[in-house]
């Protein structure tokens, strides 16, 4: 929601290292994208204890990089004229592989909780499907809403930096007592949790919106 809003201003950041590359196809750039968040995901799914929590690291690394190249492309599309309907449904595609691995290689890791990663995946699958059958109806892409792409990968990108510290400290969770009643929890499980809300929450937001515009 908050990374949307600055979506139309993206250019003035990215279009000088987009024309450094222009030789270089868009699509080129979404594989490279696709890549980064397998990488990622992979390395998160490398860290099962305190022995390996620098690897973390790098798993950040390759989600900002999914992030970065992910905007790159369609800015160097749109620089050398080469959007194209082949381009934008590759996109979108290998957008949903790359969001669904690395957010189920934190579910599949000993700091998750196995039904907090199906109400997040299934939250943000639905919100992702919202934006798109929008468009599919006439309506036109819908991009707003409590958790957009982009602030989904920022919070990604960032997610393995925290757990490595809490890893690093603390073996992966911490502990609240809050009236007598013990929780404890990793930032896996919090961001988890917070997908699943959000990602729900802007699925029903983006239907609302797509059905005050469908004409008949």
């Amino acid at each position: 929601m908050v990374l949307e809003n600055y979506r139309d201003k993206q250019s003035k950041y990215l279009g000088p290292i987009a024309r450094r590359i222009t030789p270089t196809h868009p699509n080129s750039l979404t594989w490279g994208a696709f890549l980064c968040a397998v990488c990622g995901g992979i390395l998160i799914l490398l860290v099962r204890d305190r022995d390996w929590w620098f690897v973390l690291f790098f798993a950040s690394v390759f989600i900002a990089l999914n992030g970065t190249l992910d905007l790159l492309d369609g800015e160097l599309a749109r620089i050398t004229n080469r959007t194209s309907k082949r381009g934008d449904f590759l996109d979108h595609v290998l957008d949903r592989y790359a969001d669904m691995i690395m957010i189920t290689s934190m579910v599949f890791t000993p700091f998750a909780n196995l039904y907090l990663g199906f109400f997040a995946v299934t939250g943000v699958i639905f919100a992702s499907y919202m934006g798109t059958q929008a468009q599919a109806v006439g309506v036109g892409r819908i991009y707003t809403g409590l958790l957009a792409r982009s602030d989904r990968v920022l919070i990604l990108t960032f997610t393995p930096l925290f757990q490595m510290v809490l890893l690093f400290f603390f073996g992966g969770f911490i502990s609240l007592t809050i009236l007598s009643c013990t929780v404890t929890f990793s930032v896996y499980e919090v961001v988890l949790l917070w997908f699943a809300i959000t990602g729900h929450l802007t699925a029903i937001q983006r239907g609302i919106l797509a059905w005050r515009e469908i004409k008949d």
